[in-house]
């Protein structure tokens, strides 16, 4: 009989998927958070925070273990419902900068980038594949997850201020990265929600997908303080070294083999003499850029209160560091929180959050000039000898280059227990965050020519949410819920930027203004400084309506509905409203076949559909036509002046928003199963998905004779596709001896471009292609089968006895072998194929704990495969003779170029004064494998609580634990460059970005 129902049930999973039901009810009995989710939290997996020091099997239902603090925090997995939890962990004692860190690799469908090692720095995250292009940074902000902090919906950055930049390297001003505020030792639990129902009650803002903190809170009649504090190491690490001998011979064969006199002639002018030591000399600039630095961090709970009023109180402060040019980010943080219950019917709560960030930037020059927008002399790079590095850092050392951000959230709400079945939920949340920048450049570094800058800029946030929710039970077998709710979201974001250059004093670094408004030079710097000023401001705000049935027979069958009404001020005046519905269902098969089955535990199948309302991040689409400052030139495209006289003008460049433009929405199905068996000492959940994103807006070619280059239209659909896979086993079970639990999550996703606006099936943007039926994120290039060697190997048309060309350029000796796949017998666009994509196949993480006595051991391996990329750096070092006769950004040398490592690539020989460019990085040469796998810590731990030294000294201590983490340890790849993860969002390596440094911490953990 088991046999046959393993069958069934094997049959089912892999038909069906998901997780069991669960609610998130707040009870007036309770003093925690009473903002109440606005979504049943089913079918999710949930990232618990989990401080007990063995890994034991409980119930999700018994909050008593959940709850207990202890040794170090636990990174677990919970299935929610009627499962049975399974705590599985890595460590608190990984010095996790971000919340993204936090998150990478632990939980099942949630792709997280880490495109830069400097602390600080901005980092995405993607749930259940990309639903839009992405081709530069600023597109990455359109695929984002919304994140909650106790019910509040973190506003975070804008991408509306790239609109005043020319390249989108980094945001103008601290550009931090703001869910680096949220510390883990505060977090009691992080849930992903994933299901499309429950996404369908967060509304609009979760289209993207949602992830839900919850903090620690009060909690009545419980009184104990918390202390975690740590130090650790960076590591500099080694790096291979080199100087102009290395340069000199990689550029030998190249000049033997193609080079004219006229070659010679122009050969680089810092490569010339060698013995000129500040390039032939020694190459020891690595002491001075990569160093061992130091990481701290401390904080202190406190938690105190009866059941009629309590209080947490919570603060730390950390500084992160990374092991090159003397980067780190400060923070700071306070949170408190308090309830109060002056009635039993009544409920008040409210916390407040705020968090101050410090960070210290590179010191890169592509980063600055990009900045600037400034380019000097790049004819000599920075000297690879430590004592001209150190004259250079000596001038760096009067920079000014401040970042700030200061952040504050909260909420206040109210729950009230009407009638016995009949409650009422209020919350009042807001967040509010704001950045500054001040820079200031000498002339000594900007070739005769200094610059400042400033930039302070907010994006807040506020929110009023209402929930009513009715219990009717018609009889022990059938029961029914019921809410209505209603929520309004008022956003704002602003900033206020101005640059400067040529004053006539490096002592002057700050723009002094004239503060009389009638005088003729109001506005204008004292000091001389050729000013640009930038100024936006953007408001929306959204409107929902929904109401939730739920229906529930015995603990065998549950149904569920919703239905939202959505409004959005950044739709259009005709298209503002939407509205979406959303189903689910859900049946106990233990319940209802094998209740008496000793195997199964737990035997759960599902399903959700769900229709979610998109909202635009820019305003403009809801303003229609509209006119713009575009009175600049091609490098200064957004100067809002033309003759010294302000103007605007319509948009003819940025692209025409005409009438007609309509919301685009989400539609998700989810089907789901789960199971546990053998007394939950092994789970496993199934989920398979599929999220069509439709409707989208796209910015399209418009002829020229409109005279606009383009027009947004609407019509783009986007297919994701894929399955969910987590098993989880407590493999070794005994409190006495070895314990062993472990969990793998997997994610395999299939991204398709559905539709394209007008009808059309393929669209060129820039370098890129879209084409119906391709994934978004292939790369569009030419494939290379090698070289010519001589002109008669140049294939040649029998017909007209033409050569082979590139785009009309006659192919030669010493050209690639580009294919020609339409027989034209001239290489174009029209010869480029799909190939690859930026996005990786399969994603997951690969946890193991283990316990003995007072001992534990955790490590966690993460992985990426199937992904591509393109090695930009590679291509730039090759092609050295277009490179360093462009005066553009992409001819900044780092000092970093000055280093070389043992895994690097070989190439053919090309002749790189040849017209057709042959190391462009458009073609399949420079396309490798980027799937990488990782140890991403390993933590052993000792409980100390049960030692002599402690019960003796009767401190008082409830837990004392000691912990040595090591993160970052090992990357298994073939991937040339320094770090798979390196990898810029549009799909290339540019080998600029800092590397993810190894790190050590040693902490102490004490609650009392």
């Amino acid at each position: 009989m088991v046999k046959i129902i393993t069958s069934i049930f094997f049959a089912l999973l892999l038909s069906f998927f998901g997780f069991p039901n669960a609610k998130a009810n707040v009870k007036t009995s309770s003093l925690k958070l009473v903002f109440k989710i606005n979504a049943e939290l089913e079918s999710k997996l949930v990232l618990v925070v989990d401080t007990n020091k063995k890994n034991k099997l409980a119930k999700a239902s018994d909050t008593s273990k959940k709850n207990e603090l202890g040794a170090s925090t636990k990174f677990s997995y919970q299935f929610k419902g009627n499962a049975d939890t399974l705590r599985v962990g890595s460590s608190r004692a990984i010095s996790n900068l971000s919340l993204q860190q936090m998150l990478k690799g632990n939980i099942t469908g949630l792709y997280v980038q880490e495109t830069n090692g400097e602390p600080g720095t901005e980092q995405s995250m993607i749930i259940h594949g990309t639903s839009a292009p992405i081709f530069t940074k600023k597109d990455i902000y359109n695929v984002q997850p919304a994140v909650y902090l106790n019910g509040v919906y973190l506003v975070q950055d804008n991408p509306f201020a790239y609109d005043v930049q020319k390249y989108d390297y980094n945001r103008i001003g601290p550009a931090t990265n703001l869910l680096a505020n949220i510390d883990v030792d505060n977090i009691e639990s992080i849930i992903v929600i994933k299901d499309p129902i429950s996404l369908a009650k967060l509304g609009p803002n979760a289209a993207n997908g949602a992830i839900w903190i919850t903090t620690k809170s009060a909690k009545s009649g419980l009184r104990e303080i918390s202390l975690n504090s740590y130090v650790g190491i960076v590591p500099a690490g080694n790096v291979q070294t080199v100087n102009g001998v290395f340069e000199n011979n990689f550029r030998t064969p190249f000049y033997k083999k193609y080079a004219t006199k006229a070659n010679y002639d122009n050969y680089a002018s810092f490569l010339r003499d060698s013995t000129n030591l500040d390039y032939f000399g020694k190459s020891n600039w690595n002491d001075l850029y990569y160093k061992n630095t130091q990481i701290y961090g401390a904080n202190l709970g406190i938690t105190g209160g009866n059941e009629r009023a309590n209080f947490r109180f919570y603060g730390t402060g950390s500084k992160s560091a990374s092991n090159a040019d003397e980067t780190s980010l400060s923070k700071y943080n306070a949170f408190f929180n308090i309830n109060m219950m002056p009635f039993k019917w009544m409920t008040v709560s409210s916390f407040l959050n705020a968090a101050r960030m410090d960070r210290n930037r590179n010191k890169s020059l592509r980063d600055r000039f990009a900045e600037v927008r400034y380019l000097p002399d790049f004819s000599n790079p920075l000297s690879p000898n430590k004592d001209n590095y150190s004259l250079f850092l000596n001038e760096y050392s009067k920079v000014v280059d401040d970042n700030r951000n200061n952040l504050l959230n909260g909420s206040l709400a109210l729950n009230l227990q009407v009638m016995p079945k009949l409650n009422f939920n209020t919350a009042v949340v807001f967040d509010y965050n704001e950045g500054l920048r001040d820079a200031f450049y000498p002339t000594t570094l900007m070739d005769g020519v200094n610059y400042v800058s400033g930039f302070f800029g907010y994006n807040q946030r506020f929110g009023l949410n209402n929930l009513l929710s009715y219990s009717y039970e018609i009889n022990k077998d059938h029961a029914f819920e019921f809410e209505l709710g209603q929520s309004l979201q008022a956003d704002a974001y602003k900033y206020n930027y101005a640059r400067g250059y040529n004053g006539n004093s490096d002592f002057i670094k700050i723009n002094v203004v004239d503060g009389d408004q009638t005088h003729d030079d109001y506005l204008n710097a004292i000091n001389n400084f050729y000013l640009f000023r930038y100024s936006d401001k953007m408001k929306n705000g959204l409107i929902s309506f929904f109401g939730n049935v739920k229906y529930k027979y015995k603990d065998l069958l549950s149904f569920g509905a919703i239905v939202r009404r959505d409004g959005s001020s950044n739709g259009q005046p005709d298209s503002r409203w939407l509205t979406t519905p959303a189903f689910s269902a859900d049946w106990n098969l233990k319940n209802q076949l094998l209740r008496d089955d000793k195997f199964f535990n737990e035997l759960t199948i599902g399903a959700s559909w769900a229709r979610t309302a998109k909202i635009y991040l820019d305003d403009r689409f809801g303003a229609g036509p509209q006119y713009r400052t575009e009175y600049g030139w091609n490098e200064e495209p957004t100067i809002p002046t033309f003759g010294g006289f302000q103007g605007i003008s319509r948009p003819y460049n940025t692209g025409w928003v005409g009438y007609g433009v309509t919301l685009p929405y989400t539609d998700r199905l989810n089907i789901s199963a789960s199971t546990a068996v053998l007394n939950n000492r092994l789970s496993a959940a199934l989920v398979l998905y599929n999220r069509d994103d439709k409707n989208q807006l796209l910015n399209i070619p418009l002829s020229a004779e409109s005279g606009y280059a383009s027009i947004y239209k609407n019509g783009m659909e986007i297919n994701n596709k894929g399955i969910d896979l987590t098993f989880t086993g407590n493999i070794l079970q005994n409190e006495k001896a070895l314990s062993w639990t472990t969990a793998l999550n997997l994610n395999y996703n299939r991204n398709e471009l559905s539709a394209l606006p007008e009808g059309l099936n393929e669209l060129v943007i820039g370098n890129n292609k879209l084409k119906v039926g391709e994934s978004v994120g292939a790369y569009w290039l030419y494939t290379n089968n090698g070289i010519y060697n001589s002109d008669s190997e140049v294939p040649t048309n029998s017909v007209s006895g033409q050569k082979l060309t590139f785009n009309g350029l006659a192919l030669k000796a010493g050209d690639p072998k580009w294919v020609d796949y339409n027989g034209d017998y001239n290489i174009t666009d029209a010869d480029k194929q799909f190939t690859g994509n930026r996005m990786p196949k399969v994603v997951g993480g690969w946890i193991n704990d283990f316990s003995y006595k007072n001992f534990d051991l955790n490590f966690h391996f993460f992985f990426a495969l199937g992904q591509k990329a393109i090695n930009q750096f590679d291509a730039a070092r090759y092609d050295f003779v277009n490179r360093e006769s462009a005066s553009d950004i992409n001819s900044v040398k780092e000092i970093t170029s000055w280093q070389t490592t043992n895994n690097v690539k070989s190439y053919p020989i090309y002749n790189v004064w040849s017209n057709v460019i042959p190391y462009r990085t458009d073609q399949d040469l420079f396309l490798e494998d980027a799937s990488f796998v990782k140890l991403r810590s390993v933590t052993i731990g000792y409980d100390l609580t049960k030692t002599k030294f402690i019960t003796n000294a009767k401190l008082g201590f409830r837990r004392a634990y000691l912990y040595l983490t090591g993160s970052n340890l090992l990357t298994i790849t073939n991937f040339s460059g320094k770090d798979p993860e390196l990898i810029n969002y549009n799909g290339n390596y540019d080998g600029t970005s800092l590397p993810i440094a190894r790190t050590f911490t040693f902490g102490l953990k004490l609650d009392l």
